[in-house]
């Protein structure tokens, strides 16, 4: 089983790429499958937290002055190299933190506090102004802020406050079952490898559904997001060094909200940049299996 789990994410990223066809037609016989494996993935290490942890630190105001005016800086650079790769880098870096980041944060070792409160404040940070910053760059510039801002907040607050809200009702109420949850850790890493094979299934089908018309433009995007996804991760690292908080702020800008960004894609460029956060679902958890098999290997 130890061996078994030092390979599992490679396995669950090859085996939703190459089952893709089945698993669509699962996604659309339960088109909330995934969500609910985060929101039981979130529970777990939740469930070691208090409302007391959450504080937001100087960390924090560096990541995000890094996340937002960063993704302006290079779109500014690269739309006169492509305005398409522009939109699509842009969305790579501005996307906010994955929910699921506090759970590979944990598994890492890194500080879940320190994750949860970036997560939240990215997430709200976005919400607030992609809105403003689409209506000068984006293609669809009429869409109005309230429906836009209330969207977002409808996709990311049920994932990122709900699982910490039951946790703290569980260790008011409940206290041996948030006490049993607190010390069954290991079940995250088990539903995150079954929820990795599904979004990495519905990357391959999204990303194969684009045809190969504009087979350049999509393989630039590809290379753009590796390029943004690994900056990202390094330069997280390097903040997050200085206030020996290394690994949260490693996936705190490197690990993003994919769905979230794909939509936003959608929603206000060309369709094509899409393909700039589907491929950054790869690269992501391409790092991130990395990371987890080295740590395994590490301890045993």
């Amino acid at each position: 089983m130890q061996k078994l789990k030092t390979y599992m994410l490679p396995i669950a990223m090859i085996l939703g790429t190459v089952l893709y066809r089945p698993i669509t037609m699962l996604n659309d016989i339960f088109p909330h499958f995934t969500q609910v494996l985060i929101f039981a993935m979130l529970l777990v290490p939740y469930c070691r937290l208090s409302l007391k942890d959450l504080r937001i630190e100087r960390l924090h105001i560096w990541l995000i002055a890094i996340q937002i005016p960063g993704s302006l800086a290079v779109y500014a650079l690269l739309r006169h190299l492509d305005p398409l790769v522009a939109e699509g880098t842009l969305i790579c870096i501005l996307a906010p933190t994955a929910t699921a980041a506090a759970v590979i944060t944990h598994m890492l070792g890194g500080s879940l506090a320190s994750l949860a409160t970036y997560s939240l404040l990215s997430n709200l940070a976005v919400a607030a102004l992609s809105p403003i910053i689409f209506s000068f760059i984006g293609t669809h510039t009429d869409i109005d802020f309230w429906a836009s801002f209330l969207t977002i907040c409808r996709q990311m607050i049920p994932l990122l406050i709900l699982p910490f809200v039951i946790a703290l009702l569980l260790g008011k109420f409940l206290p041996r079952v948030h006490a049993a949850i607190s010390l069954s850790q290991s079940i995250s890493f088990y539903l995150w490898a079954v929820s990795l094979t599904f979004v990495m299934g519905r990357t391959a089908s999204f990303i194969i559904a684009q045809g190969t018309e504009h087979i350049a433009e999509e393989l630039l995007l590809a290379l753009f997001s590796l390029l943004a996804c690994a900056m990202q991760f390094a330069v997280g690292k390097i903040v997050g060094t200085r206030y020996n908080n290394r690994i949260a702020g490693g996936q705190a800008l490197g690990q993003k909200n994919t769905v979230l960004a794909i939509w936003m894609a959608l929603t206000y460029t060309h369709p094509l940049a899409s393909i700039g956060p589907a491929s950054y679902v790869v690269w992501q958890n391409i790092v991130n299996s990395y990371q987890l098999w080295k740590k395994n290997r590490k301890k045993h």
